[in-house]
């Protein structure tokens, strides 16, 4: 199940356009992180079906980035060369003992990689900026 919403702006690509990303997916990870913590604290509820919201999405279609190539031999992986292990769904996290879907391995595992990217959005706020006041400082 989905829940919760994360406003999308149709701002353009302005100068403060890394400072409105960045804020957007540090809601976006305050929102996950409440959604994990519901499943956490229901994890032993009889009937109750962990919940996620939907994945941060950049809307990079829109920004036209792309990465450049300096030599011929840069960047030319495939993705077959960089695939990660496949994580096998079908054998489970843990062993449950109430009819319910939630696995507190999985959940902490998502709490943990939520935290991280909530913690990187604000780094990036918070570099951005010092890096306005330098741009601006007459010293």
């Amino acid at each position: 199940m989905t829940v919760g919403a994360i406003p999308q702006t149709s701002a353009g690509l302005g100068p403060l356009h890394v400072m409105e990303l960045a804020g957007r997916k540090a809601a976006w990870a305050a929102t996950r992180q409440a959604a994990i913590a519901g499943n956490i604290a229901n994890a032993n509820t009889p009937g109750y079906r962990a919940r996620d919201i939907e994945a941060f999405a950049l809307n990079g279609d829109k920004t036209q980035l792309q990465m450049v190539a300096t030599r011929p031999d840069h960047l030319s992986l495939t993705t077959s060369q960089i695939r990660a292990g496949d994580i096998d769904q079908s054998s489970g996290w843990d062993m449950k003992h109430s009819d319910n879907n939630v696995s507190l391995d999985e959940q902490l595992m998502k709490a943990d990689e939520t935290a991280r990217d909530h913690q990187l959005s604000l780094q990036v706020m918070g570099t951005f900026h010092r890096m306005l006041l330098t741009s601006v400082s007459f010293r």
